[in-house]
């Protein structure tokens, strides 16, 4: 089930950035480039992550077709998805607010126009028997991917208890071998994302969630990011594509489409709709009101641009990259603001 890259991405994204040449800023279209309709698809990457997957919903159920919008979804692991848009492979992709950090580091400037979620249980702090809260993880071995994004949650967890750096040890692990790390004698908690932390709570008897994006809402937001050449010429097409978002999410949420939905959504990844329910409870999906609030410029996880903020600070301060990026250059609320 997963995004989040991080670290990794710097070495993947090294392949393909030589060939892009985007920029911060949204150029003007030029006469040729305008048109009420697009002709050619315009391709989204997308890959499997509860409020990416809904976007399944939308092209099984039509929505595209009844807003006359030529759309093309590809699928693929999420690092893949990054690259290719990093290869201008594709004109936008679904990636973290701190991801489109990272690429563009690189060197590709995307915009991002719209947010689809936020992390809100999917993310999650496990720790053994008798640790009851983040207090009590001081001075003890935590498990974690460093640099990925439940990095970044431990990380702001331990900081909100005013708990520093030196009085707990990290122990770099990959993330599909955290269960087996967790088993072992010196390690007390590991942070991890499901379904790798269901794994993990099997793995350990008495191991429980002790703290998770939930606790964080807006930590870990989930964006559509657009190639900005692409962006000037077919803003049109791209406010529409935010209207079917919207729609789409009102049938997820909506009691009389919400089980058709999750079973749609469900097949796309091979899972059993009743257990996809439990990740898509732990996925916030944001409509076009709760884009409107969000994209509004504040310093707090409520918006998107509080957010970048901090993950940016993260990245650097974790040697993901050296500089902060310009993180108001790469949000484009212009978009969510205008729709009516």
């Amino acid at each position: 089930m997963i995004k989040k890259s991080v670290l990794a991405l710097s070495t993947c994204l090294s392949l393909f950035i030589t060939a892009c040449d985007n920029t911060a800023k949204i150029p003007e279209p030029t006469k040729n480039e305008t048109g009420s309709m697009n002709t050619k698809p315009i391709t989204i990457g997308y890959s499997d992550w509860p409020g990416w997957v809904a976007w399944q919903v939308a092209i099984e159920k039509g929505f595209f077709k009844e807003a006359g919008v030529n759309v093309e979804f590809k699928w693929f692991d999420y690092s893949a998805s990054i690259n290719a848009f990093a290869a201008n492979q594709l004109d936008a992709l679904s990636v973290t607010n701190g991801d489109n950090l990272v690429i563009a580091s690189g060197g590709t400037q995307g915009a991002m126009i719209m947010v689809t979620d936020y992390s809100a249980g999917n993310d999650v702090i496990i720790a053994k028997n008798g640790i009851n809260n983040i207090q009590e993880l001081k001075g003890k071995k935590i498990a974690v991917e460093k640099g990925l994004v439940d990095h970044l949650l431990l990380s702001t967890a331990m900081s909100d208890a005013k708990i520093q750096p030196n009085q707990y040890t990290l122990i770099n692990s990959m993330t599909n071998e955290l269960p087996q790390v967790f088993n072992t004698p010196d390690v007390s908690a590991i942070a991890v994302w499901q379904p790798v932390a269901n794994q993990a709570l099997k793995a350990v008897a008495g191991s429980k969630i002790i703290y998770s994006s939930k606790d964080k809402p807006g930590l870990i937001y989930d964006t559509l990011t657009v190639n900005m050449s692409h962006l000037s010429a077919h803003k049109e097409e791209w406010k529409k594509i935010i209207q079917v978002w919207d729609k789409t999410v009102k049938f997820i949420n909506d009691p009389a489409t919400h089980d058709e939905a999750v079973k749609i959504m469900a097949n796309k990844v091979g899972v059993d709709p009743k257990a996809y329910e439990q990740f898509i409870e732990g996925t916030h999906l944001l409509n076009l009101a709760d884009n409107k609030k969000i994209f509004t410029k504040a310093d707090g996880f409520e918006s998107i641009y509080g957010s970048t903020y901090h993950v940016n600070k993260f990245n650097v301060i974790n040697g993901v990259y050296t500089t902060e990026q310009n993180a108001d250059g790469l949000i484009y609320p212009s978009l969510v603001q205008d729709i009516k």
